[in-house]
């Protein structure tokens, strides 16, 4: 919905939840959307929450705001939050090297005299490359794959920057080492239950009834990508503590709604506290907001520790100067698209995600998902 239409709409009476509900609408229509729900948060309260369309495609039935979905790679933040609690209790640092944290030695062939530190993995500096299949540890030790050259790119780790879910999942796997619990445990215990939110990463310990299916087009046909709530208990009896834990995607595993995700997203807006429960520090939550890579190619992002900045996102000047651009995460998986984003300078926040949609020539869903949310929800509240 153009801005002008609704400023026209907002001057002739209509709610603000009216005019959000109909820019939704648009872009619902528009990418030919499965399901889509979105929450928004202006100034520490949840100001819109709503969903449109279908959890299941095939028996009709309706997505509504309790329904969780796979989020993909907003899951890494999960993963560094968890992480981080043990920094804040002194037991690890971010600039340990991470080969003391797993257990394995881990090195860059091309430069084995330099460290790869928990900061690199994090922040995705550690010049580890992903694989086909980033699901196992086996890419990266050195008793299973040798060298491990075919697994890291030539440059210095802490000089270039690659976008790493093997890294990821690597970090996942020193948060059960340094832990003791399983990752999905400890996460959804100490982050998601902490917080009096409802989700995890294991789909055997969810309510089904809940979970929105995903859909992927497929010769212009919307088909269920099961694999995106693969039970993983038939590989439990071989699962091994501190090695296995990328079975459950610390990557890209999280399932959770809508408005829990915003409440989440509070948390780290309010560095590291929400509704009177500190989940990390200040001083980590703010490292976590802190660009560690600042782009210099093209394709790069502004990232910090599982959390960057988005430049030329919003349609707004002001979101777009150093200092001012919005933070937090984006996921893509399966045919589903996920997006965490709020401005610490204005204090509002948006969640939104879809559990199937048709591309567009020429938009960014969500880009445009934000953008019309953003004129039609927040930007007169300012």
């Amino acid at each position: 919905m153009a801005v002008a239409s609704v400023m026209m709409m907002a001057a002739s009476g209509v709610s603000r939840q009216e005019l959000t509900d109909q820019a939704l609408q648009g872009v619902f229509d528009e990418f030919q959307m499965v399901g889509l729900s979105a929450a928004v948060v202006k100034d520490g309260k949840i100001v819109y929450n709503q969903s449109f369309g279908y959890k299941n495609l095939d028996d009709s039935i309706a997505l509504t705001n309790d329904d969780v979905m796979r989020i993909a790679s907003i899951s890494k933040s999960f993963t560094a939050t968890s992480l981080l609690q043990f920094v804040d209790k002194g037991i690890i640092s971010l600039d340990d090297d991470v080969s003391s944290l797993i257990g394995f030695t881990l090195r860059n062939p091309n430069h084995p005299d330099v460290p790869i530190t928990l900061r690199m993995v994090l922040s995705h500096t550690a010049s580890i490359r992903d694989k086909d299949d980033y699901s196992t540890l086996d890419h990266l030790n050195p008793a299973v794959n040798g060298d491990c050259a075919d697994s890291y790119f030539g440059y210095k780790p802490g000089e270039g920057y690659n976008y790493s879910n093997m890294g990821l999942n690597l970090a996942g796997t020193i948060l059960e080492k340094v832990s003791g619990i399983r990752f999905d445990n400890y996460v959804r215990q100490n982050v998601i239950n902490a917080l009096g939110l409802y989700g995890g990463h294991n789909v055997d310990s969810l309510d089904t009834s809940r979970i929105a299916r995903i859909y992927r087009i497929r010769d212009g046909v919307y088909q269920e990508a099961k694999g995106a709530y693969a039970s993983r208990a038939k590989d439990m009896p071989a699962y091994v503590l501190g090695y296995s834990a990328p079975m459950f995607s610390p990557t890209g595993g999280v399932k959770i709604s809508a408005c829990d995700l915003a409440q989440y997203m509070m948390m780290h807006m309010n560095y590291g506290e929400y509704n009177g429960t500190r989940i990390i520090s200040e001083e980590s939550a703010r490292a976590m907001q802190t660009p560690v890579w600042i782009a210099k190619n093209k394709g790069e992002e502004q990232y910090g520790l599982c959390l960057r900045e988005f430049i030329d996102f919003v349609d707004e000047a002001r979101y777009n100067t150093p200092g001012n651009y919005p933070i937090g995460h984006t996921g893509g998986a399966y045919g589903l698209r996920s997006i965490m984003i709020w401005s610490p300078a204005d204090n509002w926040g948006i969640v939104a995600m879809t559990n199937g949609y048709t591309g567009v020539e020429g938009k960014d869903l969500l880009k445009t998902i934000v953008n019309a949310i953003y004129t039609a929800s927040i930007k007169e509240l300012e």
